[in-house]
């Protein structure tokens, strides 16, 4: 459905940003039926507001005239709980009003309060900004209410909990009788209530389809991780995903201190935003975010609040949210107006109670994954390379001269070798890691891998001590410091595996045996015969499984045997 008939100035605007139609709350607010009524609308952040209560209020600013008149006292006051929404807001209003000659002027925490004074003084049509900022100029005698037409509250249950409630009865206060009200909440709590029957006339309430349960344009992944390789996962997830922009969210600063600096000395592009940061130190974070300098940020949840990311496809709880709401508002920074996006939750196996907890009163559907795999991540790296415009894009004229020496120098083995020397450089290293393989109660997880057993272990098998499948012996074992770990890639590297195609892997004290699936044993056995000699470790194929053996139910490796008792030593300790 097209959007309702606009004045020129603002229709072309969306026309030119590419908006076709309107949002669900775009739709709801813009419904001739509520033309100068105050609204009370609960919708979740991303869903397009910010242009909804634009258009809404362009009646009641404008009139019938295309253009305004020179700007002198605010006709319109925005009102948001961070100064990142509020710059946001700011931004997204001027190009939405650019032709009609708004001057929209921001005062905002954190920012020179002097030249935000100069700039009322010279006269604005819309003011977006904080309530503390706001209040100190109203109070200060900058900023003027008389004229006001319309008073918008942006994330009123984020300010309410935030402790601006008076700041903005005190702004509200100041502000005509007859102005228009439109406020707007993801949640309605009773302080919201309260706001609304103290300052709204006769408000029309409007719940947006999908405000509850999540957004419709997220998909939540939860991921089983070992708590030790939480940064791991967090490497391979990016690596994986490789979207445009990415946040990872951590509860603490020292959390996002140490993330920041392990994913930059892994090759990413990263920025940090925590409380610690200056407004100036955050704003340059934000605008390398904007500009493509950087791809990923890493984030406390106040950090993070109101901030918009261009392309933003991923959201990862590298710890978890402390309540839903939490976790919804953390989720919202991706899959915002009709975009697709993926909101990941590490969930080591002593938090997930919680986990299924948070998802639960959430109300969203969950798949439930170990973390991507190093084999998993090649595969991707090599479909990404046969598909990049570099190797699709015809070459230009003035490097002919230098290909054709190229070509006459380098066979085109070496040439393709040099491009994937060259595009691997490019990319942060993968990390080995490894599903605990736990069982969730709100999903299963994947049929190909075993609800418990051998730690490393993510194949076929039958019973707890040995399957179907065939076993393999490799010449290293305990006293080697032999580990599922890093046998795990070995084995798939030099059998061209994956590893669900692994079963049970048994450490013995100078040999290891693993069971591979029986379909790709013949494959795997090929392949190996290739590479002995050229690793460290041999593998041969064996006659049949080896015999049932106690395992020690934390490592699912071949125990050690039980030493002697400790015989306490007799007389003084010193």
């Amino acid at each position: 459905m097209p959007f309702p008939t606009l004045s020129a100035p603002l229709a072309d605007a969306l026309a030119e940003r590419g908006y076709a139609e309107p949002t669900g709350v775009q739709s709801a607010v813009l419904d001739p039926a509520l033309a100068g009524r105050d609204l009370l609308v609960s919708a979740q952040t991303g869903s397009g507001k910010t242009i909804a209560f634009g258009l809404a209020i362009h009646d009641g600013l404008l009139g019938t005239r295309e253009r305004f008149e020179a700007a002198a006292e605010p006709l319109a006051l925005i009102v948001a709980p961070t100064r990142e929404l509020a710059l946001q807001v700011q931004r997204e209003l001027e190009w939405l009003y650019a032709k009609t000659g708004a001057v929209v002027t921001s005062c905002v925490g954190g920012m020179d309060p002097r030249r935000e004074a100069r700039a009322l003084d010279t006269g604005a049509h819309i003011v977006v900004g904080t309530p503390g900022r706001l209040r100190d100029h109203l109070e200060r005698g900058r900023l003027k209410l008389d004229n006001l037409k319309a008073v918008v509250l942006d994330e009123a249950d984020e300010m309410l909990d935030m402790g601006f409630r008076e700041d903005l009865e005190v702004l509200l206060d100041a502000t005509p009788s007859d102005r228009r009200t439109l406020l707007f909440s993801a949640t309605l709590p009773k302080g919201i209530a309260h706001l609304a029957s103290r300052y709204q006339r006769n408000a029309q309430r409007i719940a947006v389809a999908g405000a509850v349960g999540g957004h419709a344009d997220i998909e939540y992944r939860a991921v089983r991780v070992q708590g030790h390789e939480i940064e791991h996962a967090v490497v391979n997830l990016l690596r994986y995903m490789d979207t445009p922009s990415a946040i990872v969210f951590c509860n603490t600063r020292e959390s996002v201190r140490h993330l920041h600096a392990g994913l930059l000395e892994r090759g990413f592009s990263a920025v940090a935003l925590s409380g610690e940061l200056s407004q100036s130190e955050r704003n340059h974070a934000l605008q390398a975010l904007r500009d493509k300098r950087a791809r990923v940020c890493i984030a406390t949840d106040v950090a993070a609040r109101g901030i918009d990311l261009p392309n933003l496809g991923l959201v990862i709880h590298a710890e978890l949210p402390n309540d839903a709401e939490a976790l919804q508002h953390r989720s919202g920074r991706t899959g915002r107006a009709g975009r697709k996006g993926t909101s990941v939750l590490l969930v080591p196996r002593q938090r997930l109670r919680k986990a299924e907890g948070l998802l639960a009163a959430a109300g969203v559907q969950t798949t439930w994954s170990g973390p991507p795999t190093v084999e998993e991540i090649r595969v991707l790296d090599q479909q990404r390379l046969l598909a990049d415009p570099l190797l699709t894009e015809a070459a230009a004229e003035e490097d002919a001269e230098l290909v054709a020496e190229l070509t006459r120098e380098r066979s085109a083995a070496d040439l393709a070798a040099a491009l994937l020397k060259l595009y691997r450089s490019n990319l942060p290293v993968v990390e080995d890691v490894s599903d605990p393989g736990y069982r969730s109660d709100t999903r299963s997880p994947r049929p190909d891998r075993p609800e418990r057993g051998e730690r490393g272990a993510s194949g076929p098998r039958e019973g707890g001590d040995g399957g179907s499948g065939v076993w393999f012996r490799l010449d290293t074992g305990r006293a080697n410091n032999a580990d599922p770990r890093r046998l795990l890639p070995m084995l798939c590297r030099r059998g061209d595996i994956t590893r669900q195609d692994i079963g049970a892997i048994r450490i013995f004290d100078r040999e290891t045996k693993v069971e591979i699936h029986p379909d790709k044993a013949a494959h795997f056995a090929e392949a190996v015969r290739r590479t002995n000699g050229a690793g460290a470790v041999a593998i041969d194929r064996v006659a049949e499984a080896p015999g049932p053996a106690r395992r020690d139910a934390k490592a699912g490796v071949e125990p050690r045997k039980p030493r002697k008792p400790h015989k306490p030593r007799t007389g003084s300790a010193h």
